[in-house]
């Protein structure tokens, strides 16, 4: 199809293609565009692929989702201007991606940087040429929160929701969903009217949901276990002491990759920093506390809660799946209790 798609690991590949039988030509264009390419080079981990922490069997980049979300709404609507939204959903991310809501204090919303969807999308002028030539305005794809089978609050079930659960437990953060397993529920969801009256996707089947429930909420608690926040706190804490010794500035964050900026790092001659990101890297366990420690680099964050509770469409009523399936309310009632030490902390002393 191109050399973007022909560089994918080719499990990713397949995935694509559940998503979607038919890949939308139109949505090339875009993708090729500076604007989304830059995309390609932000991990969806925030960050913390670079550490040894963790054990993720893809590289998969913020690219790769936002297209996987446009092939999701693709399939579902057949909307060009809903399936663009979804693409562009992430075109503001920086690099290390949530990791910089903890630099701007966003623990808990996670969306410091969505105000600049608009004006990328707008100084982009490969995008509004495509768009002015599909006869598509700004404000329809500049806003997926707009488009509720794109988006929508949390614990609904959005395009989204269901990409980064099924891509994070086929192995780009565990090993939970195989490509049969995929299959098994994506085929299973349809669009139906929540108890609001709006679109939304949901189950056929009870027993599906409940699988794709307990793995989401396998998923859920580790989005908040104190090695994945912590290791965001300290590349947060990396940027603010780079910013500070004026080594780089925000705009990098939206210009450089990934890679570019660790070499910064590495290069930045700040020995502490050199010195504990390295540590960061290598270590392969952390130190988890309910009392504070001395002489560490530690932190007590409250994270994002990202679970879903979704609807089911049974032969007499669509209902959510806790009012109906006690593993669902088991699992996510589980989950709503799950609870971290509350300090968590590395071997290393370091202060921005």
């Amino acid at each position: 199809m191109n050399t973007y798609f022909n560089n994918l690991n080719p499990d990713i590949q397949e995935y694509f293609k559940i998503l979607s039988k038919e890949f939308p030509e139109f949505l090339l264009d875009y993708i090729n565009t500076p604007a989304m390419q830059k995309q390609a080079e932000i991990s969806v981990s925030c960050g913390t692929i670079y550490t040894k922490l963790f054990n993720y069997k893809y590289w998969y980049s913020s690219l790769d989702h936002s297209i996987a979300v446009a092939l999701i709404i693709w399939n579902f609507t057949k909307d060009k201007k809903q399936t663009l939204s979804g693409l562009f959903h992430d075109i503001a991310t920086p690099a290390f991606k949530h990791a910089i809501d903890f630099m701007n204090g966003d623990y808990i919303n996670q969306e410091s940087t969505e105000d600049l969807t608009t004006k990328l999308i707008k100084n982009s002028k490969e995008i509004m040429d495509l768009l002015n030539r599909d006869g598509i305005k700004l404000e329809e794809v500049c806003d997926y929160h707009i488009y509720p089978i794109a988006d929508n609050d949390t614990p609904k079930l959005s395009a989204d929701r269901l990409e980064y659960t099924l891509s994070n437990g086929f192995g780009v953060r565990k090993n939970l969903f195989t490509l049969d397993d995929i299959k098994e529920i994506y085929n299973d969801i349809i669009v139906m009217k929540n108890e609001e009256g709006i679109e939304e996707l949901g189950f056929k089947t009870t027993k599906i949901a409940e699988k794709f429930i307990h793995n989401m909420t396998i998923l859920a608690a580790s989005y908040i276990d104190n090695p994945t926040k912590l290791s965001m706190q300290f590349l947060a804490d990396s940027m603010k002491k780079m910013s500070n010794l004026n080594l780089i500035k925000k705009e990098d964050l939206y210009q450089l990759s990934e890679k570019d900026i660790i070499e910064r790092i590495k290069n930045s001659g700040v020995k502490d920093l050199v010195e504990c990101f390295e540590c960061w890297q290598n270590t392969t366990s952390i130190i988890e506390s309910e009392t504070e420690v001395n002489g560490k680099y530690g932190a007590s964050i409250t994270g994002k809660n990202r679970y879903i509770n979704p609807l089911i469409k049974t032969e007499k009523e669509i209902v959510r799946a806790k009012d109906i399936s006690q593993n669902a309310k088991r699992d996510i009632d589980n989950f709503l209790n799950y609870r971290t030490p509350k300090y968590g902390y590395f071997d290393f002393e370091f202060s921005v």
